[in-house]
């Protein structure tokens, strides 16, 4: 009797076909890309935070995006700016088509961006950059040992990229505006604790997700505001939390027109891991039954 071994995997595409895929840029909107607001800010800050590190492992000539520092070990291009300009998210619904184009820039020897621009049809939906710099940890799992390093193989030259000058800024404490609102100041307005779950919150590499920073400013929004309606948004990052963490959730100041907002994230140590400058379509007001 004859027995006739099939090979399943056989027409299994590679990885870096399947990367191209991920590329494409139009996508069939549903109910996974939406909130009742409309196409939804998480999703699509998940989605281009993929498309930033498959089209960094293009650039780099990889076959996947298994990034390693030069002795082997695990390294990641971790998110540390974003910016959202231009936000229209109220206008995509079920069954629209969302097309997305991106190009990628060397920042530096440790920073590379991408800029992504969201369309429906002829209408803008968002303009988005995400800025990465390859990360690894000198004490291994433990995420307040993370530190920068230089991308390799570097190559092609450096373009001058305001978010990241702006992220060095802020850093450094040399910018005391930002977005219309004041950086520099510790008058808490309102905030409140947060306690990250582990199995919602931080990604496979074990960090705490950089998408979850913005959902975290809009659950203190909600909370804090009557009108929420967002239009732009510029997030710096600077540092992670270990799994168990709790975050603080601090409100630092709103606009004289009340029409943009500064909230800082900050870990138990005290450390600041991260500033979120959104601004609003509308001027806010505070809840009568919020604390603040």
């Amino acid at each position: 009797m004859n027995v006739a071994i099939l090979d399943i995997h056989k027409d299994e595409p590679t990885a870096r076909e399947l990367m191209a895929r991920a590329l494409e840029p139009h996508i069939l909107i549903g109910m996974p890309h939406l909130t009742p607001g409309g196409l939804s800010e998480t999703w699509l800050m998940k989605e281009l935070g993929h498309r930033h590190w498959l089209m960094l492992a293009r650039d780099m000539q990889m076959g996947d995006a298994n990034f390693r520092t030069a002795d082997g070990g695990e390294a990641y291009a971790a998110i540390c700016a974003t910016s959202l300009a231009d936000a229209r998210f109220e206008s995509v619904a079920a069954n629209d088509i969302v097309t997305i184009h991106s190009d990628l820039a060397r920042v530096s020897r440790t920073q590379v961006a991408t800029r992504h621009h969201v369309r429906k049809g002829a209408l803008p939906v968002a303009h988005v950059e995400l800025i990465s710099a390859f990360v690894h940890r000198t004490l291994d799992g433990d995420n307040h040992s993370i530190v920068r390093l230089p991308l390799s193989p570097a190559s092609g030259s450096f373009e001058h990229n305001a978010l990241a000058s702006a992220a060095a800024g802020i850093r450094g404490g040399l910018i005391a505006v930002f977005s219309g609102t004041r950086v520099v100041t510790d008058n808490v307005l309102a905030s409140f604790r947060y306690d990250p779950s582990a199995s919602q919150e931080f990604n496979g590499a074990g960090l705490f997700y950089f998408a979850e920073f913005q959902a975290l400013a809009n659950r203190a929004l909600e909370h804090w505001f009557r009108s929420r309606q967002i239009v732009g948004r510029d997030i710096f990052f600077a540092g992670n939390i270990r799994q168990g963490e709790a975050v603080s959730v601090e409100l630092m100041d709103i606009s004289a027109s009340a029409a943009a907002s500064h909230i800082r994230i900050r870990r138990p140590d005290g450390k600041t891991i991260g500033r979120i400058f959104t601004q609003h379509a509308h001027a806010l007001d505070f809840n009568a039954n919020s604390e603040h």
